[in-house]
């Protein structure tokens, strides 16, 4: 299931949504553009191995990491996720704590995959956690959004509308069973850090409820 858009339309432009997507694009074509490809991710990617509690400047890789991806169809999946759910997550919060709701939610997925894997030498990279406490908290605060969704059953394709709950909760279960299955390995799955979507997700849940009001209904009909 791929979300094509939302039912719900946003009271305000998303400057703030639309910034993150714009500067995350511009850091992986510099990514791409860079002449020593493997210098530059070992030094903005999550490496756990690296990660040093003497020296605070290891920690950094926990926030540069979420502007790197490894590959094209990455970035376009995140983003695109980021454009549909994004705009309607930063108006019911204001800017100021849809970005700190993107940043918590995307150094406590880095913080989930480093404590599975302290050893590990694998670049960790992506706005997946960050973007999936987006989608937690769109879960949380527009239970009665319709999502149009572009749907893959076998070889047959076809548009849908699916209620967010669904889609969101299906996607979190599918999330949680392949960090199950995938134990400490991440490798074994791809190089995909599965933990960090649904420590992200439960994230964005909090912020959901916490940040939850009246304000919500409005944008509900």
């Amino acid at each position: 299931m791929f979300p094509l858009s939302d039912s719900i339309k946003s009271k305000r432009f998303p400057f703030l949504n639309l910034a993150i997507v714009v500067v995350t694009v511009y850091v992986f074509f510099r990514q791409v553009m860079t002449p020593d490809f493997e210098a530059f991710i070992f030094q903005y990617a999550l490496v756990p191995r690296l990660v040093d509690f003497s020296n605070f400047e290891t920690f950094l890789p926990f926030i540069t990491s979420i502007f790197l991806h490894g590959g094209f169809l990455h970035l376009l999946s995140n983003m695109w996720f980021l454009i549909v759910f994004g705009d309607n997550v930063e108006t019911h919060l204001n800017p100021i704590i849809f970005l700190f709701l993107y940043f918590v939610a995307g150094v406590a997925g880095g913080v989930s995959q480093y404590l599975l894997m302290p050893d590990a030498n694998i670049p960790m990279l992506g706005a997946s956690g960050a973007v999936a406490g987006v989608l937690g908290c769109y879960y949380v605060l527009f239970p009665h959004s319709r999502i149009k969704t572009l749907v893959f059953i076998l070889f047959f394709v076809t548009i849908v509308n699916i209620s967010a709950p669904f889609m969101l909760g299906y996607w979190f279960v599918l999330q949680v069973l392949s960090a199950l299955s995938a134990g400490s390995e991440l490798a074994a799955q791809g190089g995909v850090a599965f933990m960090a979507h649904v420590v992200g997700f439960i994230i964005g849940v909090l912020f959901g409820n916490i940040f939850r009001g009246k304000r919500d209904q409005a944008f509900e009909k």
